[in-house]
This record gives C-alpha cells, sequence and structure tokens, in this order.
C-alpha cells in the first residue's frame, strides 16, 4: 500500500481526491493523509514517518509549497514530493526542481496522468529504502551512511534487525600489527594514524582480492572474514600476501626506536553465529560473526609470533594438501580446558 500526503488548502481537493481514487483506497492500495498548508504538512511527515510520497501545491497560506520542499530533506530524507500547482510556467517548475521536487503535475488535474506519476514515484521511494536496506546490511558502507537516513530508521528497525542472524561455515582470520603499542608514546597522533592505516590499506587490499570482507578494525588489529566456495584456502592465501606486503615494507626510524612492520595472524574455520550485534537503544549495530571458532582464531593470533601463520589442527587437516605447514606444539589457550595444537603455515 503506497501513502500519500496531500497538501493544498483548496477545502473541495480531499473530497475530490477520495472520489477519484475511491477504488484503490477500498482495497488498500493507497491510503491518504490530508494537510492544508507546508507547516501541517512537516507535522504530518513527523506523525506519519511511513509516507511514501507528498502531493503539494505551490501557493498556499502559512508555509507554501516550495518553503515545504527545502524543509522536507531534514524531515524526511526518503520521501519525494510531486508539485501539483497551476503555476505551470516554466520559471515555477524550475524553482520547484531545484529545491528538490520529483515530478510537476499542472492542475486542473488529469487524474490519469497524476496516477501515473504517483506510481513512477512510489517506485523510485521504494528503491530509496532498498538502498537504505543494503547500506545498513553493509559491514563497510554502513559506517558512512548520512546521518538524516540513519535517524530516518526507526527503533523497531534496529530490533528487528537485532534478532535476524544465521548459522553459517566460514573462515575467520585475526591479524595484528607486532610491536605497534610500544612506538605510541614516540611519535605525534597524526603520525600514528597515517601509519597504522597505510599498513591496514595493504592488508585490506589483499583480504578484498581473495573475496573476504573487513568485520572490524581493533585497535592495531583486523578481523576478517571469508565465506563461500574455498573459504579456507582463500583465507590462508590473502593472509599469506599480507604477511609478504607488509614485511617489504621499509623500517621506519622513530627518534631512538626502529620500527619494523610485521604481523602476526591466527586463522580458524567452522560453523559460527552471523547477525546484528549491538544495542537498539544505540542504533549502533556490527554485522558480525560470533561463537566458539571466532574466539579460537583470535586466540591462536594470540599465541603467533611476527611474521607467523597460525591454525587449529582441525583447519590444517583441510588445507594440508594445499599449503606446506608444520605442527608448532600443543598450548594450553585462554577458556580452553584441553591444550590446542597448533600449525604453522609456512607456504
Amino acid at each position: 500500500m503506497a501513502k500519500i500526503l496531500v497538501v493544498d488548502d483548496e477545502a473541495d481537493l480531499e473530497l475530490l481526491i477520495r472520489q477519484k481514487f475511491r477504488n484503490k483506497i477500498r482495497e488498500n492500495l493507497y491510503e491518504f493523509v490530508f494537510a492544508q498548508n507546508g507547516a501541517e504538512a512537516l507535522q504530518k511527515v513527523q506523525e506519519h514517518p511511513d509516507l511514501d510520497i507528498i502531493l503539494s501545491d505551490i501557493n498556499m497560506p502559512v508555509m507554501d509549497g516550495l518553503t515545504l520542499l527545502s524543509k522536507l530533506p531534514d524531515a524526511n530524507p526518503i520521501i519525494k514530493a510531486v508539485i501539483v500547482s497551476a503555476y505551470g510556467d516554466m520559471e515555477n517548475i524550475r524553482m520547484a526542481m531545484n529545491r528538490g521536487a520529483y515530478d510537476f503535475v499542472c492542475k486542473p488535474v488529469n487524474f490519469e496522468d497524476l496516477e501515473l506519476t504517483m506510481n513512477k514515484t512510489v517506485q523510485h521511494v521504494l528503491q530509496l529504502r532498498e538502498t537504505v536496506k543494503a547500506i545498513k546490511e553493509n559491514n563497510i558502507l554502513k559506517m558512512y551512511v548520512d546521518e538524516n537516513v540513519l535517524n530516518f530508521m526507526t527503533h523497531k528497525e534496529f530490533e528487528s534487525s537485532l534478532m535476524q542472524n544465521d548459522t553459517i561455515d566460514a573462515t575467520v582470520v585475526f591479524i595484528d600489527i607486532c610491536g605497534f603499542t610500544a612506538i605510541t608514546e614516540h611519535v605525534s597522533a597524526n603520525q600514528l594514524v597515517t601509519l597504522i592505516n597505510h599498513i591496514f590499506d595493504l592488508m585490506v587490499k589483499e583480504i578484498i582480492e581473495q573475496g573476504g570482507h573487513i568485520d572490524k578494525f581493533m585497535g592495531d588489529a583486523v578481523m576478517a572474514v571469508f565465506k563461500g566456495e574455498f573459504h579456507q584456502d582463500r583465507a590462508i592465501d590473502a593472509s599469506l600476501a599480507v604477511r609478504e606486503k607488509v614485511k617489504a615494507e621499509e623500517s621506519i626510524q622513530i627518534g631512538d626506536t626502529v620500527f619494523k612492520p610485521q604481523v602476526s595472524i591466527g586463522i580458524n574455520s567452522g560453523e559460527m553465529i552471523s547477525g546484528n550485534i549491538g544495542s537498539a537503544s544505540l542504533k549502533r549495530l556490527d554485522y558480525t560473526v560470533i561463537g566458539d571458532a571466532v574466539n579460537l582464531a583470535q586466540r591462536l593470533q594470540s599465541s603467533a609470533k611476527p611474521n607467523q601463520i597460525t591454525i587449529s589442527e582441525e583447519l590444517y587437516g583441510k588445507v594440508k594438501e594445499s599449503f606446506q605447514c608444520q605442527k608448532v606444539g600443543e598450548f594450553s589457550l585462554k577458556n580452553k580446558q584441553k591444550p590446542v595444537v597448533i600449525y604453522e603455515v609456512l607456504e
């Protein structure tokens, strides 16, 4: 059902609209809300956040249609307006379009043309909503969503998103920049951020090249997830490439300290929960993976030495024909009752 706000100070317009679209209203295809000026329209927009489009006149008391257009993006960044006015000269049309009108219909109204315009505009709004939904679900892009769009996302939408999760089979990679904490006291904030971002860029390119995605940045570490066909192999290929790219970086002289970029990497594969984790009240969510397989990958990284890529014994069994590995030994890891057998990926 399309929900439409009609803004016009003509008293008989509401009755005319209800008569012309009575069948669509009865079939629950259209729902109309009415306002007599721009100021009242903005109030209706706040009261009805599920509005799809606005049909607005230009010449109205209190607040005209052009002023309403200029204020609409702050009130609701998704909704689109169609101007329906007797002022059909090019100057008024251009003014309306420049202020964000999606289309323009001249009075006296041809209702067949108006309905076609309404349907076209509603479809455009639906596409915008799908785009917003895709942005919310994308782990990287959602960090750059416009604030107005985020304000449009309701509390219930976030609560619903929190409840959507799946069990997946995937590979998780934790990559830590070794020795980075030791140099933080010796460089300026700008130098520090520039350096870590440069190293992160090296990692990200190799991870994306192998079809992985960045789950999150955690201080001087990166968490990446690989799903789909051959996800174990692609995760290890990416890790080997990251190690070589970072090793190829030149040493950096910082005061009396020489910093040589190195990474330690932990990889694990298995069943894990994928979903939106966070706070609905804060409207902050991370689309991430959790579970024992993820925790073990982080523990493996913690046990890894500089330039070392560590994997679990179970993962070794799945990839030993594709990669040269060697047994490192048995280690007692945090929250693991039994010692864990760890292997190192050589090449």
